[in-house]
């Protein structure tokens, strides 16, 4: 296939208490909440969006939050862990600053090596702080407890749980254009973009049981294209190829299709233009809520069923997800 991705473009996963999440995400891991919409899909849901100073591609993570969503469960057919990327040297900073306010964490070595620290967020959703030599991205420096030489520096990768590798390793490298990176005991690595940090995936053996979507847990996987033409000519290759890829959808501000990969991970190619400064500038991003042009005539309809959240600046003590 002709048409390769650049790298992951964000992951989408399903929350529970929304104000919980909010301070998880900006003031334990320090990311920017660069967007506060709604999934347009049920409007009534709140999506926030969080990732660098201007939600740079491959720094995203985003949020379904559900109030009183049920709990997800860890197993194959399903993205397990979603790994972020810290500068190697900071890893005895975080493992300092997760202990300080109460985060439960442990170091771990990685199967390429590499050290990461695994915790959890409030809903019981496995992350890991990857331990990265020359990831030049910059992070945000928007968290005055998190000194900019520390700061998380963007999305890492992703580990799928697959029963059978073989589907969605063929997959991966077949149709969405990877490459094999390494393998290990009951793992293996695929890299796109050279396999810089924010454009790895990782299959890991799992076969005891199915995993369950529902909170904590990841919804999907997203991949970047940096264009809608790009995007148009790999939706046609996927459908040529047999894969069934939905039409192309205006998600505002990214053009998005969806697929599944064989194990069940659904898959999402989104273009990285024309980005979240849109509809507010750069400065106010994530400050109020913002609707597509679509749903802006139920502004008040939906602004009175979401549940409330506030952004401060104070401490956050952890809530734990036991």
């Amino acid at each position: 296939m002709g048409i390769r991705p650049n790298g992951l473009h964000h992951v989408t996963a399903i929350a529970g208490n929304p104000q919980r999440n909010v301070d998880f995400y900006t003031k334990v891991l320090g990311l920017r909440l660069i967007k506060q919409t709604v999934n347009f899909d049920a409007p009534n849901v709140w999506h926030l969006y969080y990732g660098d100073e201007a939600g740079r591609p491959a720094s995203i993570m985003t949020f379904f939050p559900w109030p009183d969503v049920a709990p997800g469960r860890e197993g194959y057919g399903l993205t397990t862990a979603t790994a972020f990327s810290v500068p190697a040297e900071s890893l005895g900073w975080w493992q300092n600053h997760l202990a300080r306010i109460g985060v439960p964490a442990q170091l771990q070595r990685q199967f390429d090596g590499s050290d990461a620290i695994e915790l959890r967020d409030p809903d019981g959703m496995k992350l890991l702080l990857v331990g990265t030599e020359g990831d030049l991205r910059s992070g945000w420096d928007g968290v005055a407890s998190i000194p900019m030489e520390h700061a998380v520096r963007g999305l890492h990768s992703v580990t799928m749980s697959e029963a059978n590798f073989d589907p969605t390793s063929a997959m991966l490298t077949e149709l969405l254009g990877m490459e094999l990176d390494q393998e290990g005991a009951g793992a293996a690595r695929f890299a796109m973009d050279e396999g810089a940090s924010g454009a790895l995936v990782e299959l890991s053996a799992e076969r005891s049981q199915r995993g369950l979507q529902a909170g904590g847990t990841v919804h999907h996987v997203a991949f970047r294209a940096p264009d809608l033409d790009t995007m148009t000519l790999w939706q046609h290759e996927l459908q040529s190829r047999g894969v069934r890829v939905t039409e192309i959808l205006d998600r505002q501000y990214f053009k998005s299709i969806y697929f599944r990969e064989p194990g069940g991970v659904l898959f999402e190619i989104a273009t990285d233009t024309p980005g979240f400064d849109i509809d507010e500038p750069l400065l106010e991003l994530g400050r109020s809520l913002k609707l597509p042009p679509w749903l802006e005539p139920s502004r008040e309809q939906i602004q009175a069923v979401l549940p409330k959240i506030e952004i401060t600046e104070s401490e956050y003590q952890v809530e734990s997800a036991n």
